[in-house]
């Protein structure tokens, strides 16, 4: 049996969350995010800063997505802890995943 409140926390998670509140938005960026950083870095033509923390890394994968085109107009995803893009948090990558908890 689920809670009504569990449940509809499970529909959007974290993914409302600032990277200012992140728990783990200090540690470095994630493997996925460097990635897609890179990526989207050479895309704009602008400069990949391998140094960016995880939050960091959030909000420059949304300045580029934005920049490039690319990417969705959605909230912080995967890029740590429940954000929109890839490796945080993501999107544009299809790293979405549909949860399913117990019946009423």
């Amino acid at each position: 049996m689920t809670d009504k409140r569990t449940q509809a926390g499970a529909e959007t998670g974290n993914m409302e969350k600032d990277p200012d509140d992140w728990v783990t938005g200090d540690e470095p960026m994630t493997g996925a995010q460097r990635s897609y950083l890179k990526t989207l870095s050479e895309e704009a033509h602008v400069d990949f800063d391998e140094n960016l923390t995880k939050a960091e890394a959030s909000r420059r994968i949304d300045e580029l997505q934005e920049k490039t085109g690319r990417g969705r107009a959605r909230s912080h995803d995967e890029h740590g802890e429940g954000s929109t893009n890839p490796g945080s948090a993501g999107s544009g990558a299809g790293d979405e995943a549909t949860v399913s908890i117990g019946s009423d």
